[in-house]
């Protein structure tokens, strides 16, 4: 049958040959579309499947960790001035380390206590083995677990786990975003003067950060800005709907990374302050429920611009008319 093939194509004209060839050529290319489509849609399902549960139990398992520290009022430490450290960061970056090299040994992991190990892998964690040191340090409830997983600069898994609410936020790239199993949205709010926001202060070289500027006109603008203290958690709520937006200056990856396909996945949008794609390496973190984008990034525009600002109320009239 191959030599009869062969022959009939032989005797056809070639403009007859170079129409099957182009036909032969375009059936090979339309097969490999279709392999690599089913490959992707096996790997998005390999993706849910295989990392969302196993990256959930490591999650748990650290919070579970930290709030036993958390109760025995563990000792402080510092690293410089004024960023703070605690026993509970580093065990629980080691179990992390431990569950994920025992589950997937040969992915690599950047954490914020022991830094990167590259080995050259398409797989990349970025774990905060503690979001939230300081309100962790004080005695104050409002910490997390973030766990982000990135696949050749693509992020397709998070989990962010609060052990003092038994919150489990979870996202997986194109399945939408979860709190304990819970699909969540975006909020619907439109209007800037409507919303409630969320921002977040550096523990260190804070006279070079310049949010306070931002803190200033945006709560003139909004119902109100709120500062926990948990950038991931943060970035959670406005996954969840609980605020509206929320923005920072110099986050590092292992901050956002479980929290902006949070956002994405439930509807959201993240940019730069410029509206520019957000990258992990971003020093600039802006999120929101999409709606309000435009207008904060309009806030952000006159503020660096430093148009249209609003003065500080005067400290000495305040205390003379007592306002």
């Amino acid at each position: 049958m191959a030599c009869f093939a062969e022959t009939e194509l032989l005797a056809l004209s070639p403009v007859q040959r170079d129409s099957s060839s182009r036909l032969e050529a375009t059936s090979s290319d339309s097969a490999k579309h279709a392999k690599e489509t089913v490959e992707n849609f096996f790997m998005t399902q390999s993706n849910h499947n295989d990392f969302v549960p196993g990256m959930s139990e490591i999650a748990r398992e650290a919070g579970s960790l930290l709030i036993g520290y958390f109760q025995q009022h563990v000792k402080v430490e510092y690293k410089g001035d004024a960023d703070l450290v605690t026993i509970a960061d580093r065990k629980s970056e080691i179990l992390i380390r431990e569950r994920i090299k025992a589950r997937w040994p040969s992915h690599d992991v950047l954490g914020e206590e022991q830094g990167l190990v590259d080995t050259g892998s398409d797989y990349r964690w970025y774990v905060d083995p503690l979001d939230g040191t300081t309100n962790f340090a004080h005695g104050f409830p409002v910490f997390c677990v973030s766990l982000g997983l990135e696949r050749k600069n693509r992020l397709v898994a998070g989990v962010v786990y609060d052990p003092t609410r038994d919150e489990m936020f979870a996202a997986e790239q194109g399945s939408g975003a979860y709190l304990n199993q819970q699909r969540i949205q975006v909020s619907k709010i439109a209007n800037l003067s409507e919303s409630l926001v969320a921002t977040g202060f550096p523990s260190h070289k804070r006279h070079k950060n310049p949010n306070i500027h931002f803190y200033h006109q945006i709560t003139l603008r909004t119902h109100g800005v709120r500062r926990a203290g948990s950038a991931a958690l943060d970035l959670c709520c406005v996954a969840s709907g609980r605020f509206d937006a929320f923005w920072e200056f110099n986050l590092n990856p292992w901050d956002t990374a479980a929290g902006v396909l949070m956002v994405e996945e439930a509807g959201g949008k993240v940019s730069d302050f410029k509206g520019g794609a957000f990258q992990l390496n971003s020093r600039e973190t802006l999120a929101s429920n999409g709606l309000l984008h435009p207008a904060l990034l309009h806030e952000f525009s006159q503020i660096f611009e430093g148009r249209g600002l609003e003065p500080l109320p005067d400290i000495q009239e305040y205390r003379k008319k007592g306002i």
